[in-house]
């Protein structure tokens, strides 16, 4: 198991709990308790971006390492995530402003609608996980810099 993805998709599986416990404490009317979760949620994915993002820069992304004939359908589900990922960040920046900004009846409109984009992202990043280095072995990885400089 490479450390860096490993380490990475903790941090979004682990973003999703938080951001379940966020959930069920506001549904309880536990406010505080519900901030701080969900603060803890939005750090936990920040630093999965931070670790893929760095990953990404100096080591690279790893291709497809599974059969060809399942190639095409890894990379529709790879693409699926990464929009449901987009989607999920965009939605997820926007909800916490309204909160920080204590719009909180446009919050709770969107709160939810962002939870399950946010689920719906973590799980479809653990099956990319999963395909890319536990059920098959990875294929190549090149970093951006070193395709960049052509070295």
């Amino acid at each position: 198991m490479p450390l860096l993805p490993t380490l990475s998709t903790v941090f979004i599986v682990l973003s999703a709990v938080l951001v379940a416990i966020g959930w069920a404490l506001i549904i309880k009317d536990r406010r505080r308790a519900h901030k701080k979760v969900m603060i803890a949620a939005a750090i936990s994915a920040l630093t999965f971006f931070i670790i893929y993002l760095s990953r990404t820069i100096f080591v690279g992304n790893t291709s497809f390492g599974g059969p060809d004939d399942i190639k095409i359908y890894y990379t529709i589900f790879l693409i699926f995530h990464i929009f449901l990922a987009t989607v999920g960040a965009v939605f997820g920046i926007v909800t916490l402003s309204l909160a920080y900004k204590r719009k909180i009846a446009k919050h709770r409109k969107l709160g939810p609608v962002t939870s399950v984009i946010w689920f719906c992202t973590a799980i479809t990043g653990v099956a990319v996980y999963l395909l890319l280095y536990i059920i098959y072995d990875g294929g190549t990885t090149t970093s951006m810099i070193k395709a960049i400089l052509g070295t």
